[in-house]
């Protein structure tokens, strides 16, 4: 048993997929309109709701919840399993790699712009990798709820695979090419690395090409949340122009 925490994550699980909820527990104010929102999406999906007890108030001091807290069977996908669905404009033909992300507000954060983006599939490898924790989700803002994930355990033949049905794979890393001088239409695939090291050395090799984010002022480089933002959008940017070009 897990737990979700906070109102936007919540409020997307129930939406969702209310069956893996087990109990909400309110603390927010009786007349707080988030509160009614969330016991109405309670009553819809037949989803237990009460108070949070007090000696579970105590136990999550240290979590910022602001009164929104659920149990639920399970919030991380296993190896190999899938979870979300292909979000509302997903574009199927649009799949980021995540290799080696282990701040789990990272991960979530990427969600969320992942789920910004319309991106059709994430990967996740999943040895190395944070799991889609409680403090992911939050993060995603419920975007988590969303983005189709799917865990994967080798990075080199997922890029095999894709490359087999017609998809170009760019990795992120900062030795790239600015991401606006490459073509980011058409079947992609984004590959984004961890924290410390960025992208293994051999992913790298098997990428078709390496992009990246110029940084012009002191800093070397850009979290990979942040990173992953500005290349995803550039993708998008270009994409929808071609479709305008098109039409």
């Amino acid at each position: 048993m897990a737990r979700i925490y906070g109102f936007h994550p919540l409020r997307e699980a129930l939406r969702h997929r209310p069956q893996e909820i087990r109990q909400v527990m309110l603390a927010a104010p009786r007349q707080h309109p988030r509160r009614q929102e969330i016991e109405a999406l309670c009553r819809r999906g037949g989803v237990p709701v009460g108070p949070l007890p007090d000696s579970l108030r105590q136990e999550l001091e240290e979590v910022v919840h602001n009164g929104f807290v659920a149990q639920v069977e399970s919030v991380d996908p296993a190896a190999g399993s899938q979870s979300g669905v292909l979000p509302a404009g997903g574009d199927p033909q649009l799949v980021v790699l995540l290799e080696d992300v282990q701040d789990p507000r990272n991960l979530g954060a990427i969600l969320r712009v992942c789920e910004g983006a319309g991106v059709g599939s994430v990967k996740i490898r999943d040895r190395g990798s944070a799991p889609l924790s409680a403090a992911a989700m939050k993060t995603s803002a419920g975007a988590a709820q969303w983005v189709h994930t799917e865990r994967v355990t080798n990075s080199a033949q997922e890029i095999d695979r894709l490359r087999d049905d017609g998809y170009w794979i760019w990795g992120a890393a900062a030795e790239g090419v600015p991401a606006w001088e490459v073509d980011l239409v058409g079947p992609l695939m984004l590959c984004f690395g961890g924290e410390e090291k960025g992208l293994r050395r051999r992913t790298r090799t098997v990428c078709d090409g390496l992009i990246s984010v110029p940084m012009l002022g002191r800093v070397e480089s850009l979290n990979v949340a942040t990173a992953s933002a500005a290349i995803l959008y550039e993708a998008v940017r270009q994409r929808q122009a071609a479709a305008k070009k098109s039409s």
